[in-house]
């Protein structure tokens, strides 16, 4: 699911699960397995991207139609937590985004305290409302905190997904490169962050984004909800017509 590689001091983590990086239980289990690790390694520095022209397609839709409630109620907890325990690590992560990062794609983009985009044709966005599903409270606050405030709203309801030209002029992403030099640039900021003193990188961290990990954890009421609805027929059955519509064209 994840290859490992170091340059110098940043660690290198490119997702390499199937075609599209489609997230399942599997998926972000392993997620924040790698994360915990990179926080208790030597490593000062830590880029996340994916393969060819994806890096990350969201949500496995078609399977999370297959488990239906049972996997749902399982699925959605160990999401939260992948997407909390980046978005609140310590030290630094880069996000090297390679192509398409959609819906759950874009959150784990925006969990990094630097994005930079290839310049072609990924498109990035949250069209989870044109599926037909209410967003869980993590990755909410997660879009809350890296995107504009005069932009958050279209970005949401109007489910956007954006070239990486209107990615940057929307605040969502914050640098365009080619895709020949993305790794390279995404490995240069990260040494530049590896290069703050721990302490100083930590504290300052966890002053920008205490309010919103805080409203994750407040947010638990909200989550049962959205949860109950995630694993309802009316949201399973919706999520079914866009697999037919969109996914298997």
């Amino acid at each position: 699911m994840f290859e490992l590689t170091y340059r110098g001091r940043v660690a290198v983590l490119q997702m390499t699960h199937g075609k599209a990086n489609a997230m399942d239980l599997e998926f972000c289990e392993a997620l924040g397995a790698q994360v915990a690790a990179y926080r208790q390694s030597s490593a000062g520095a830590l880029v996340i991207t994916g393969q060819g022209k994806m890096f990350s397609a969201g949500v496995d839709l078609p399977r999370l139609v297959a488990g239906g409630a049972a996997y749902v109620r399982a699925f959605l907890p160990a999401m939260n937590t992948a997407f909390e325990g980046l978005f609140g690590c310590p030290k630094p992560v880069v996000a090297a985004v390679n192509g398409h990062a959609i819906a759950g794609g874009c959150i784990m983009a925006c969990c990094a305290d630097y994005r930079i985009m290839a310049r072609e044709p990924g498109r990035i966005g949250i069209p989870e409302l044109l599926v037909g599903v209410p967003f869980p409270v993590v990755p909410l606050e997660i879009v809350r905190f890296a995107a504009p405030p005069q932009h958050l709203q279209a970005l949401v309801y109007r489910g956007l997904t954006l070239t990486a030209g209107d990615a940057l002029a929307h605040g969502l992403v914050d640098a365009v490169v080619d895709p020949g030099r993305l790794l390279d640039e995404a490995v240069a900021v990260a040494e530049q962050l590896a290069a703050i003193p721990f302490d100083a990188f930590d504290l300052t961290k966890r002053l920008l984004r205490g309010p919103a990990l805080q409203r994750m954890r407040d947010g638990a009421a909200t989550d049962a909800a959205v949860l109950e609805a995630w694993a309802g027929q009316p949201i399973l059955t919706a999520i079914r017509d866009y697999v037919a519509r969109t996914l298997k064209r």
